[in-house]
Parts: structure tokens; C-alpha cells; sequence
């Protein structure tokens, strides 16, 4: 695209040595390092990292022009904007021709939740015959059986975004559910995203480091919901404490649906029960009763089938077909997927006080009377320090042994962080401390009896543990096997 034609919408303050507007831009690019020939350079202004220091590099490497928020000291074409996060999300949609124009896009926002609802709104895509892309924490796949491809982040910034759906679109799918972080909300990434329907999972506390108040994290969350226009669906969970706040912001004009369990819903599970095979409820749809028989378990599961099966309502699938897709679907990976038997041994991404109060309780509810529940679990450096304590506090109540260990500390003292998680605990009786996160899982098979369950929380899929000077390769699952030798 011409650079005349993809600055022609954008709001400038002014533009400085352009001498041609008909250079030809080839690609939209924020990381000099990964700049390449006739790149338009975006300087982002990050949290740890000032973009402008890095244009210089950019040119070097083939940029064309920068976008800049201040005036820099380069004899290059310099494009003058007030933010270049926002303006990058509008160039990147002009450049990729709007693709999400082109197609039917859910996005689902929340604490907890996000990566299994999306799971499983594709695989119920599928099972009405229609082509659904995902995209997520677990990285982005075409189809269901397809291997997942990039995993940096929740939700991609926008150059990669919207070429992410250019490339859904060529390839004739119709239909995208993704994964939406309150980052991407709060740093523009999903500006100009047509969203044809949005899911609230749940608002839990996290990511406070970045949001500061729970009103700010909410607000982020929120957007996705007010930029919903005439013909499009919002799911909320009636259940959740912000729940009718959310609902304050969608407009009258927006087909509203709710799902929950204490709450009058629009889609409702009474009768719940758990087993070591998974949860059974009866779910009602609109006075309509149908009997539900899960290989999930946990509460929390109970949720996430609620929220799919009001986003297959609100598309129009029939709700009986619907229920059988799910009754045969099992976990996400690392969403408490068990990894070993006898003893139990659960691994979850659980990383919030809520997150880890949902599968600790889900734990309970599987662990034999004779048996006791024992949890491992850290928290993140970097991060936010305020839910350390609660999260101890949070195991000690729900657990009968807690293993304190370290995950993914990054800068941070590890020792520091468990002082902090320790801080929340009233009594040392059965607080195993062990900093060392292999150490900590050797320790669990030590003490673990048959009929005991074990939750290793914190990191589910991810395999690997960043310290502070170097990230290296750490999958809890595989510690787990090797381990117990399953």
C-alpha cells in the first residue's frame, strides 16, 4: 500500500519530510529488530521500553517512515501523532483492508475462563459445519485439529492481528472466537476489530500492576461491550459481581443474553454434582430442562458450558445438538487436566486468588474422604504483590498441605515473593516452603499417599519458568510424569 493512501484517515499533528507519497509500504512494524525493507516504523511508548530510542535502528534495518509522538532528530519521513498505539491499531486495519469487516468475530474477555469457553465455541462451530478460527493464550489454530502457531501474547498486537485475520479471511473461514485481554482493550489492539458478539467470563481481581483499581480493570473489560453495535450479541455471566454494570454499557440495540447459576439467567444449571468423571447439572434454557453430563469438572467448568452454550444460542444453534458436542469434549491443556493417577495429580493455570479458590474447591470436591488435597503453588514476579497474601490465605483455608514454591519470578527475589504469599497464612502447620519448583513437585510425591490429590498450580500449559536473567525450559506436566514415572 501506497503511504499516501495508508496515512490518508489516520489523525496527524503534522508530517514531516515526506518527499513521496507514493512509496510502496510492504509491512507495519513496532520492533526494530524485527523491521524489515519498506516497514512503516510505529515508536510505542511501553511500560519498560520508549519505541523513539529505537528508530534510528529501524532505518537502519529498511524502514521507510516512522510514526512518531514526538519529533525526532532522523532525516527520514516522520508521520507526528498524539498516540501511536491507537493509531497503530487504525493502520494496521487500513493496511490488512479491514478484514474483521469481512467476518463473524466473538470476543471473550474475563479473569478466568477465556481459554476454555473459546475451545469450546469453536468445537461447537464445527459441529454445525461451519469453519471457526481461534485465537488465544494457547497461540492461534484454523481449525480445532489444527497445531497451535504463535503464542507471545493473549491477544496479538494489531499489525500481527489484523494480518492474522487477513489470512483467516483468504482462507475462506468465516468465523473467529478469540481470546480479548484487558491489556489489548487498554493498549488499543483491538481498535478497529469488528466484534459481532462478546462473552464476559468473570472479573476477578488480577493484573492490578498494570491496571492499578479494579474500576480501571473494569473499564478496560468493559469497551469490548460498548462498542457493540445494532445486530450484535453480548453474553454476560449474571452471576458475577460486575455483572450489571456490564449490562449498564451494552447498547439497548444489542441482543442481550445471560447465563448463570444463583442468579435468574437466561441459560441456568441447577442440581450440580461432581465426580471423579466429571460434572453433571440439569440445564435450563428459557424453562426447557435438559440433563448434562461433563468430562470437566470443577464449578468452574459448570461456568465456562454455561457461557458456550449461551453464545450457541445467541448464534442460533440448537441448544440439544449443542449439549451433546459438549458432553463429549474433555479439558484445555493445563486447565485442570489430570496428569496422574493414584494419587491424583491435577495441573492448572489457576494464577489469581479467584482462579486458584475455583480449582482448589473443584479439587475438593474429587478428593476421597480418607485422602488429602495438596496444593503447590507460587505466584509471579512483576507482578501484582497485592494477591500474594489472599492466595495464601486462599490455600491454607481450602488445602490440607500447601507447598509455597516460586513461578516464573522473573526480577524478583523468589524468597521475597513467598515472604509475601506467607504474610497471608495464619499458622505454619502443615506450609511446606520450597523455592525451588522441582524440588517443590518431588516433595508433593514424598508426602502424597494414594488417595490423595495433588494441584500443581500456577503455570498449566506453559513449559517454561522465567528468571531473571534467563528463561528456561519448565512444564509442570512433564515434571509431574517424570516424577511419579506415569
Amino acid at each position: 500500500m501506497k503511504l499516501g493512501n495508508l496515512i490518508r484517515n489516520i489523525d496527524f499533528i503534522e508530517l514531516l519530510n515526506i518527499n513521496n507519497y507514493d512509496e510502496e509500504i510492504e509491512g507495519i512494524s513496532y520492533n526494530s529488530k524485527k523491521t524489515k525493507a519498506n516497514d512503516l516504523f510505529i515508536c510505542l511508548t511501553g511500560e519498560h521500553v520508549d519505541g523513539h530510542e529505537y528508530a534510528e535502528d529501524a532505518l537502519a534495518n529498511g524502514a521507510i517512515a516512522c510514526v512518531v509522538e514526538r519529533r525526532l532528530s532522523i532525516d527520514a519521513p516522520q508521520i507526528v501523532v498524539d498516540s501511536t498505539d491507537e493509531i497503530m491499531a487504525r493502520i494496521s486495519d487500513a493496511f490488512y483492508a479491514s478484514p474483521s469487516q469481512k467476518l463473524n468475530i466473538i470476543g471473550v474477555t474475563g479473569t478466568n475462563g477465556k481459554t476454555t469457553v473459546t475451545h469450546l465455541i469453536q468445537k461447537l462451530y464445527e459441529a454445525f459445519d461451519q469453519k471457526c478460527a481461534l485465537i488465544g493464550t494457547l497461540g492461534h489454530k484454523f481449525a480445532s485439529n489444527d497445531e497451535y502457531r504463535d503464542v507471545k501474547h493473549t491477544t496479538p498486537q494489531a499489525p500481527e492481528l489484523q494480518s492474522l485475520l487477513y489470512d483467516i479471511n483468504e482462507l475462506c473461514i468465516d468465523n473467529v472466537v478469540m481470546e480479548v485481554s484487558s491489556h489489548a482493550l487498554a493498549q488499543h489492539r483491538v481498535d478497529y476489530c469488528d466484534f459481532n458478539g462478546a462473552v464476559l467470563t468473570n472479573l476477578t481481581q488480577d493484573h492490578l500492576d498494570f491496571h492499578i483499581t479494579m474500576h480501571n480493570y473494569f473499564k478496560a473489560k468493559s469497551k469490548l461491550f460498548e462498542d457493540l453495535v445494532a445486530g450484535d450479541f453480548a453474553v454476560i455471566n449474571k452471576d458475577d459481581e460486575y455483572a450489571e454494570q456490564f449490562i449498564e454499557v451494552v447498547s439497548p440495540t444489542v441482543s442481550l443474553y445471560t447465563y448463570g447459576i444463583n442468579n435468574e439467567a437466561d441459560v441456568m444449571a441447577k442440581d450440580i454434582t461432581f465426580s471423579r468423571s466429571g460434572a453433571s447439572f440439569t440445564c435450563v434454557v428459557k424453562g426447557q430442562e435438559y440433563k448434562v453430563s461433563l468430562k470437566m469438572n470443577g464449578m468452574f467448568s459448570v461456568y465456562n458450558v454455561l457461557a458456550a452454550l449461551t453464545t450457541a444460542m445467541a448464534v442460533g444453534f440448537d441448544i440439544e445438538k449443542s449439549i451433546k458436542v459438549l458432553e463429549e469434549l474433555g479439558g484445555v491443556a493445563g486447565r485442570f487436566e489430570i496428569v496422574n493417577t493414584n494419587p491424583t495429580v491435577i495441573v492448572d493455570y489457576a494464577h489469581t486468588p479467584d482462579g486458584l479458590e475455583n480449582v482448589l474447591k473443584a479439587a475438593r470436591d474429587i478428593t476421597p474422604s480418607d485422602g488429602r488435597l495438596i496444593c503447590i503453588f507460587g505466584c509471579g514476579g512483576d507482578r501484582d504483590a497485592t494477591k500474594r497474601p489472599k492466595m495464601g490465605a486462599i490455600a491454607e483455608e481450602l488445602a490440607d498441605v500447601v507447598i509455597i514454591t516460586s513461578d516464573n519470578p522473573r526480577s524478583e527475589d523468589p524468597q521475597q515473593i513467598i515472604t509475601d504469599i506467607l504474610a497471608g497464612i495464619k499458622s505454619v502447620n502443615e506450609i511446606v516452603v520450597e523455592p525451588d519448583r522441582e524440588l517443590a513437585i518431588k516433595e508433593a510425591c514424598k508426602i502424597a499417599n494414594e488417595n490423595d490429590v495433588v494441584l500443581v498450580a500456577g503455570k498449566g500449559h506453559e513449559d517454561y519458568q522465567i528468571l531473571a536473567h534467563e528463561t528456561i525450559h519448565f512444564d509442570d506436566r512433564e515434571k509431574v510424569r517424570e516424577v511419579w514415572g506415569a
